[in-house]
């Protein structure tokens, strides 16, 4: 095995109280491409910044190989200096590397290269400080929220760039499917220490459940052990007074033990207060329009949104999303066309930039609208210590200015103060920023089980297959025009119709181009069918799937045994290697069938 070019190994540091790293291990070996898991709070950016030589921890080992280069995405991009993005992101280039790829990465990022630093937007000064760190192409290549501020498109292009590269990779991301396409480990910090399993993340959440499945286990014979040996020393026969002093040791050790072990941090609990029932019909727009200029935002677009509904919202930077959102909300008059909003609304909104929040609030006064120390949640009157703490907040932390938050802090708290108010709209604008993955966990299920009706923004394609019951996206991806498109389901669907779509505009493209003698029958007529292998397919295709759903089921039921991964790793890893395969398959056959169905029903009308 190589030696790795960088290792960290039993890292300690701690800010005053309670350490935030305590033993933590990170080792990068040529070629890695590892995920950096873990909840917001628990280390994941400081430990980064110890790999990029940034903070120095207080204790424990720092390795880093004399003749590799490091690269670390800011979050903060210091552009003193600068006068263009352009020289901005050459001033990271070596002696000897292309500055060809400067001009590439910024032009596939969103950017020319001649833009003012001082001008740019939080996310274009994200996307400049992406291209200074992957032009390079370092050895190693750390990276802090890389796609925070991408659209959908970029976040796919930066996924190809990111598996091709030969750089190693850490990532640290709160965009799973991001996370499944790039990593190939995963570390996972936890109550300052790390853990790593050698896949990537697609199997790091079955992993972690049963590892604290086996650590809650090995507390609970723990605390049996104590039991037994107290019962031994108060009643037990006298043995020897060496031997009873050496128990007597020993049984304060495991004492120790189990009152110092640190359980995992709890999950956020919340529900949505409940508001009265809206009308049937929320929102009904009718060939709406909006343009700023000569640019058209929105060509005629209708649509018809029914209580119960949740409407996601995708597409390009600057194609139009929030316009439309805004348009379809009443806070944005159409240039023409008519939106008319249903009765009972009461609209509850996350904003993307967080702009309803004061720097200088504290967090009980924003939580409470400076009405004391309670709020009513649900009719009931609550007090701000005891809700904040279901949102993962300390009680310490009620008179915290809000500046001192982090990101994904900020993002619980406003997340807080909106289940907090009667609402049956909610209108979600990015809401996925900066969320560790168990606050993400319970936002999807708010929304996914919300009596309401929600309309969400986002560039999250699993937050996005997970919750929604309808797509509105660009007719063109790549060059919106202003016209939009409803899609049945989730992100995943819509790719799946828009390439039906797109191969039935080819076939009518081609049989256009035919010489008349030649011209196909209209859909429709009886000359027009399926061939014999498409017709094989549609028939046996769903009994193939059902196969693949029970192969699935069995293995997730052998794996449902907490013991399985502590008892045989290689069992564990080998069946959730074939689990993987056959959810590709079963995947691949799901796709296949409904492009299939939806020729048949369109070939016969």
């Amino acid at each position: 095995m190589a030696p790795p070019i960088l290792k960290l190994d039993d890292i300690f540091l701690s800010f005053g109280g309670a350490p935030l790293l305590a033993g933590a291990s990170l080792q990068i070996e040529a070629g890695d491409k590892i995920c950096l898991v873990g909840r917001n709070g628990s280390g994941k950016s400081t430990l980064l910044k110890i790999a990029a030589g940034l903070v120095e921890a207080q204790s424990g080992e720092v390795f880093r190989h004399p003749s590799s280069t490091v690269r670390y995405l800011e979050q903060a991009p210091d552009f003193v200096g600068f006068n263009t993005v352009q020289a901005y992101a050459e001033a990271g280039l070596g002696p000897g590397d292309d500055p060809y790829r400067v001009t590439y990465l910024l032009s596939h990022l969103g950017l020319t290269g001649d833009e003012d630093p001082r001008m740019l937007s939080g996310g274009e000064s994200r996307r400049a400080a992406l291209a200074r760190v992957m032009a390079p192409e370092p050895d190693i290549l750390l990276l802090d929220e890389p796609t925070n501020h991408l659209d959908l498109p970029t976040i796919e292009w930066l996924e190809g760039e990111l598996q091709k590269t030969r750089s190693a990779l850490v990532l640290i991301s709160h965009d799973r499917r991001f996370l499944e396409k790039v990593s190939t480990a995963t570390v996972w910090l936890d109550r300052g220490t790390s853990r790593r399993l050698d896949r990537g993340f697609a199997h790091f959440e079955a992993w972690r459940d049963q590892v604290l499945e086996a650590e809650e286990l090995e507390q609970h014979k723990l605390g049996k052990s104590i039991e037994r040996e107290e019962h031994w020393l108060r009643y037990g026969v006298t043995a020897r007074r060496k031997r009873n002093m050496r128990r007597l040791g020993e049984l304060q050790t495991m004492r120790s033990n189990y009152r110092g072990h640190k359980g995992p941090q709890g999950t956020v609990q919340a529900t949505v207060s409940d508001a009265q029932e809206s009308g049937k019909l929320v929102i009904e727009a009718d060939k709406i329009t909006k343009s700023f200029g000569e640019r058209a935002i929105v060509t005629p677009f209708s649509i018809r949104v029914h209580r119960g509904d949740c409407i996601g919202l995708v597409g390009p930077n600057g194609a139009g999303k929030t316009t439309l959102l805004k348009m379809l909300t009443g806070q944005l008059a159409p240039d023409s066309g008519t939106v008319k909003l249903g009765t009972n609304l009461e609209i509850a909104t996350l904003d993307q930039k967080r702009e309803d929040l004061d720097p200088e609030d504290t967090l009980a006064n924003y939580l409470t609208d400076g009405r004391g120390e309670n709020l009513l949640v649900n009719g009931e009157q609550r007090h701000v210590t005891g809700y904040m703490k279901e949102f993962l907040f300390q009680p310490e932390q009620a008179r915290t200015p809000i500046r001192n938050l982090s990101g994904g802090e900020r993002a619980r708290l406003m997340l807080a103060r909106i289940l907090s108010r009667p609402t049956n709209l909610l209108i979600l604008d990015e809401p996925t920023n900066d969320l560790d993955i168990e606050t993400l966990d319970l936002l999807q299920e708010i929304v996914a089980g919300f009596p309401g009706t929600v309309i969400l923004v986002s560039h999250d394609r699993d937050f996005l297959d997970r919750t929604v019951t309808s797509t509105i996206a660009p007719a063109v991806p790549d060059a919106p025009d202003g016209r939009w498109i409803e899609y049945a389901g989730g992100y995943s669907d819509m790719l799946v119709q828009r390439k039906g779509a797109l191969e039935e505009r080819r076939k009518a493209e081609k049989a256009a181009e035919k010489p008349k003698t030649q011209e196909a029958p209209a859909p429709g007529s009886s000359k027009v069918k399926l061939s014999f292998k498409q017709k094989f397919a549609l028939e046996n295709l769903p009994k193939e799937m059902a196969k693949a759903e029970a192969e699935i089921a069995k293995r997730e039921q052998v794996m449902a045994d907490p013991n399985l991964f502590t008892r045989d790793p290689a069992a564990f890893n080998r069946l959730a290697s074939e689990m993987e395969k056959l959810r590709a398959g079963l995947t691949k056959m799901e796709e296949e069938w409904l492009e299939l169905e939806m020729l048949r029903e369109e070939l016969e009308g």
